[in-house]
């Protein structure tokens, strides 16, 4: 009976979850892997593992829709996974080496999570003026320097997401739209999406041989969420995005900050 009370629940948070992610177009893993930790107590590197997984079953149909409708650009998505991919590898190397349960673990986790979500805040909040200042400072660059910062780009998500879960949303986003101001916005957020798959398919495949995947959750979470993203996809347009922005970036804050503390 407990069993299926915890079920359920997991059910609902990953439909809430889902739903705002398609209100949002914000990453899951700003949401979900604190959920997690949080409400659950589930250990962080559990969190973390079972979200990518659940990330990268999701980000696969948002990439066919993207597919199917030409907004995906492959050569960023290339770009990105150059330098993601590797750093992914590096990255989960190096949590091999520690004791994915243990203390250290614990608390490189939560801290590399709770200043992600602080930056994912920022981001929200201070999106346009950002783009702005950027702008008006560096402007636009020559191909060599923006397929170079691409790469680069994709390597700090690499150890992001491989730690946390978080940061292919909308830091990723964020960063294709300096790098590629001429893109249209549906071919940014089409790579961001795009790129997601492989970077979260491999950091939680190395997150699964440490050990630290729990595949009843990932199933129940993706019962609840798909539906969810559908909804939150249809609702989005009938809610200012303002509004959305600073309600979520307000979350993430409290959230963020409750973890680090």
């Amino acid at each position: 009976m407990v069993i299926h009370s915890v079920d359920l629940l997991y059910v609902i948070s990953g439909f809430a979850v889902g739903t705002l992610v398609g209100m949002t177009g914000v990453g899951g893993g700003s949401l979900m892997t604190p959920l997690l930790i949080l409400m659950f107590g589930i250990h962080p590197a559990t969190a973390v593992g079972s979200d990518l997984l659940y990330a990268a079953a999701t980000k696969t149909g948002g990439t066919l829709v993207h597919g199917l409708n030409r907004t995906v650009d492959w050569r960023v998505v290339g770009r990105l996974a150059a330098g993601s991919v590797p750093m992914t590898a590096l990255t989960l190397l190096a949590l091999s080496q520690l004791d994915i349960n243990s203390t250290a673990a614990r608390g490189l986790i939560t801290t590399v999570l709770g200043t992600a979500l602080f930056a994912t805040a920022a981001v929200l909040i201070f999106r346009r003026r950002i783009l702005t200042l950027y702008a008006r400072r560096v402007g636009e660059l020559d191909a060599r320097r923006t397929v170079t910062l691409t790469i680069v780009t994709g390597a700090i998500l690499g150890v992001l997401v491989s730690i946390s879960s978080v940061g292919a949303g909308a830091l990723g986003v964020t960063a294709l739209i300096l790098l590629y101001p001429q893109l249209p916005t549906a071919r940014i957020v089409g790579s961001d999406i795009a790129h997601a798959v492989p970077l979260t398919l491999i950091a939680g495949i190395g997150h699964w041989i440490l050990g630290s995947i729990d595949w009843h959750l990932v199933g129940s979470l993706l019962f609840g969420s798909l539906p969810g993203i559908v909804l939150g996809s249809y609702v989005s347009a009938r809610v200012p995005d303002t509004v959305l922005r600073l309600t979520l970036a307000t979350t993430l804050i409290i959230v963020g900050s409750k973890l680090v503390l």
